[in-house]
């Protein structure tokens, strides 16, 4: 299969998996003191540290949960009593957190936060958490995260931001952007599914999700999943010994998109006028309801993800390129393609010949 939707999870690397393996093959409760014990919390904070490293942090700021989802529930559904402010691009897991009373910050068309609007809303909104994703997983766009967090400062408000489809894109410094919370998830990075990590800045203790026993400092009860764990920080480990080859990437993206505008007249690209990571592609077909288009594809052994959302047999437009002015109908056909640490440029070339198979096939 030519599998083009690293942004939705990325293939778990063979390293993750070998150490997975070993740790899955021990026995030991991260929280018991004896040898095995001992060993298993050894491999808890060994990945500790990769991960710390992956962000500019350090490992006792890191704190292990189940993944992104939990994290950023952790943080939106813990300081349930200040105003809270998401940006119309943001993931599900943060613009339906079921905090109802949520106020949305719009963007502009190139899907960057408007900085104006934000700024009254915080004047409005005294003491505000604000939750920005700093790379947008439909389209790649990356927002000026240390801008941003200066400003909701500025207005005694809290910042998080779920920085998943950044980690191991670009280097990060948490202590830099000075952010108060940060979500990752390890399988955008090649890593397990069902782990992630909740950052929290320095002195502050975060809002508990998970009650019980006294594990990750008494931030997140219930025993480590060490195996996860340990993937992940290899994972993390990886992406950061080899974030050049993923920034490399952007050479391959420019053929893709040259590609697509090639195949046809009504192709859009979005986010092309902010600054994008290097491995995603958002784009439309004009006329073509991306759930057809996907099917077309799959029938061609190709992996893709749709911006818009299906359910009950209809195609809902995406939420995410209706937020940066894109017409109802066009934002229908909404499709990304992203790639990662296992493509290769032949896989351009397969792809678009398979693309322009299908885009003939659906215009008869």
């Amino acid at each position: 299969m030519l599998y083009f939707d690293y942004n939705a999870t990325c293939p778990i690397r063979p390293e993750v998996v070998k150490i997975s393996h070993e740790v899955m093959s021990c026995h030991g409760n991260a929280s018991s003191i004896h040898g095995a014990g001992r060993a298993a919390r050894k491999h808890v904070e060994g990945a500790r540290e990769h991960v710390a490293t992956l962000v500019g942090c350090a490992p006792k700021q890191v704190i292990f949960t189940s993944g992104a989802t939990e994290s950023n529930n952790t943080v939106l559904r813990g300081y349930a009593d200040r105003p809270l402010l998401v940006a119309a691009t943001e993931h599900p897991s943060v613009y339906f957190c079921g905090r109802e009373d949520a106020i949305t910050i719009p963007v502009k068309q190139s899907g960057l936060i408007d900085l104006k609007a934000l700024e009254e809303l915080l004047k409005e909104n005294k003491k505000a958490l604000v939750s920005i994703m700093m790379v947008n997983n439909e389209t790649g766009v990356i927002q000026p995260t240390e801008e941003i967090c200066a400003l909701v400062h500025k207005y005694d408000g809290i910042f998080h931001t779920d920085a998943v489809q950044a980690a191991g894109r670009f280097p990060l410094s948490f202590k830099d952007l000075d952010v108060d919370f940060m979500s990752l998830s390890a399988h955008k990075l090649g890593g397990p599914q069902g782990v992630g990590a909740l950052i929290t800045r320095q002195g502050v203790n975060p809002p508990k999700f998970m009650h019980g026993g006294g594990q990750e400092r008494r931030c997140r009860a219930g025993t480590e999943n060490v195996a996860g764990i340990a993937g992940f920080g290899e994972a993390a480990r990886l992406a950061v010994e080899q974030m050049d080859d993923f920034q490399a990437l952007e050479t391959l993206r420019e053929k893709l998109e040259n590609g697509l505008r090639q195949s046809s007249n009504r192709v859009r690209i979005y986010g092309e006028d902010a600054p994008r990571v290097a491995n995603t592609t958002s784009c439309t077909v004009e006329g073509i309801d991306s759930a057809v288009f996907l099917m077309n594809l799959d029938l061609e052994n190709v992996a893709i993800s749709s911006g818009a959302a299906c359910s009950s047999g209809a195609v809902k437009p995406s939420r995410v390129l209706l937020s940066m002015g894109v017409p109802e109908e066009l934002a229908k056909t909404g499709l990304r393609i992203s790639m990662g640490w296992n493509t290769k440029e032949a896989e351009i070339d397969q792809f678009l010949d398979k693309w322009n198979t299908c885009l003939k096939r659906m215009d008869k």
